[in-house]
């Protein structure tokens, strides 16, 4: 056995790594611990994860990611919703699971004593190894495979009196130290705010010499960067695993880990691992505009979206949810009862505004703030709560008000809050296809089939939450970008 890899053995068997590190301390439970009864009961699944290339990003307005789509196929398998929170601080994450705030940490995580001690690791679902990102010599096509090989470090040794940036509270850098210790050859380590790929960005540019990062993500985003190596393996392979408390937690544990060990072998599991970490399509999504985490936007309507909601006091990223909702932001598309564009106007609602809502995209989002705004006037002074009165407006949107004003009295009339939407008024509107409900003496509007309102009301403001997850509220990307540096989590 060679001296490095020996040395490569000590260490990554007593300190594993992972694309965040975590420096366990006590962190005092101030919530309630849910085991799996009761996230039944609550009906939901609260999970953080990270968002990368890989795990969790927007495209195309819409929520994807290997970590994504394995919970929601997770929370599916318990018939139960998902609310998802996005971080990329694992320190941030391991203490919000330890508080109670969140059920599951569900980042690729490396299995170590250490964390061991403090929360319970599910079945593996994934590996990857921590290696060395360096660029290539300039003018490195012209050179032999041996002239190249000879200007990369090749051997971790030969990192002695260099310097490594990796992500700021990585178990990277506990891993090199540990490596610097061992031989007694020093490495300087410079932890920095900037995922995998601000790294090898930055390294691309040639702003820092070497960095260190994982494998599986570096993989994703080498095709973007072709005068980046990426070959040298700084750690062998560590199995990846979520995360969930130690206390309380044996009815989710059982349940996890046996969904994970049949989920792994199915036909889904490996389409969606292709799909994430062996397409060659990646690169394609990655450097598209359309590319959430690289271009903070959601859609070429931003600037347009931004400046209407402005005039309405609403979030942008409340606004894009809905227009994504409508029209997939294609601007000329047409439903089958004629209503056109971005916002889905009806031409008839336009010339009630005084816009022709086929003029321009600009004209439409006019149109349909316009319309938002009169249903303000409606529900503002019959409903106390903001966030629920945006439910009541979304629904209205949709709907009409008469349908859910009619709603609304059907709820007081039964003894149920009528300014309430979930559980409540939301209930009401289901209702109203049922003949005694929509002949009742308080309803004004008849029938109503009130099935797609209620889901276009939930479907937003899921949504909603995945892009103020991304999508940070000035516009700007979350990924590393030169002079922004100070914005980085």
């Amino acid at each position: 056995m060679t001296r490095n890899l020996f040395i490569l053995l000590v260490i990554t068997g007593t300190l594993f790594f992972s694309c965040s590190g975590y420096h366990s301390g006590e962190i005092k439970n101030n919530s309630e611990l849910f085991d799996l009864d009761s996230i039944r009961t609550r009906g939901k699944l609260i999970v953080i994860t990270d968002y990368n290339s890989a795990n969790y990003f927007l495209y195309k307005g819409e929520p994807m990611g290997f970590h994504y789509e394995l919970l929601k196929a997770f929370s599916d398998h318990l018939g139960i919703d998902l609310e998802v929170l996005g971080s990329n601080s694992v320190e941030d994450g391991f203490a919000m699971l330890r508080r109670g705030q969140v059920d599951l940490l569900a980042m690729g995580l490396s299995v170590t004593p250490s964390r061991s001690r403090v929360v319970r690791f599910t079945e593996s679902l994934d590996s990857t190894r921590m290696i060395l990102v360096q660029k290539k010599p300039n003018r490195w096509r012209s050179f032999s495979e041996g002239d190249l090989e000879s200007r990369l470090v090749r051997n971790p040794l030969n990192l002695s009196h260099q310097t490594v940036y990796v992500q700021k509270g990585s178990a990277h850098a506990e891993y090199l130290n540990a490596l610097s210790d061992l031989t007694g050859e020093p490495i300087t380590v410079v932890e920095v705010p900037f995922e995998a790929e601000g790294l090898l960005d930055l390294v691309n540019r040639g702003e820092i010499e070497f960095a260190a990062c994982d494998e599986n993500i570096a993989v994703i985003n080498s095709v973007r960067f072709p005068d980046v190596d990426i070959r040298t393996p700084l750690s062998s392979h560590q199995d990846l695993s979520w995360a969930i408390r130690k206390e309380n937690s044996d009815q989710l544990a059982s349940e996890l880990d046996q969904w994970i060990r049949t989920f792994r072998e199915t036909q889904t599991f490996a389409i969606l691992y292709s799909k994430y970490f062996r397409n060659s399509n990646s690169v394609k999504v990655i450097q598209s505009e359309h590319y959430t985490l690289n271009s903070g936007k959601v859609s070429q309507w931003d600037n347009l979206i931004k400046t209407y909601s402005a005039t309405i006091g609403w979030d942008w990223r409340l606004l894009a949810s809905l227009i994504y909702q409508e029209s997939r932001f294609i601007p000329d598309v047409v439903s089958t009862v004629g209503a056109y564009g971005l916002m889905q106007v009806l031409p008839e609602t336009g010339k009630h505004f005084g816009i022709d809502v086929t003029a321009s995209p600009e004209l439409n989002i006019r149109a349909g703030v316009k319309f938002i705004d009169w249903l303000h006037n409606i529900f503002d002074k019959k409903i106390a709560d903001e966030r629920e009165r945006t439910k009541f407006i979304l629904a209205a949107y949709n709907a009409g008000p008469g349908h859910i004003l009619d709603a609304m009295k059907l709820a007081e009339k039964n003894g149920m809050d009528p300014q309430v939407w979930e559980g409540s008024v939301a209930h009401w509107v289901l209702k109203k296809s049922d003949p005694a409900y929509y002949r009742d003496s308080v309803v004004k509007y008849g029938y109503f089939r009130g099935k797609e309102s209620v889901a276009f009301v939930t479907q937003i403001l899921e949504r909603y939450e995945h892009y103020r997850n991304i999508l940070p509220a000035n516009g700007e990307s979350l990924t590393y970008n030169p002079g922004r540096a100070s914005s980085q989590k």
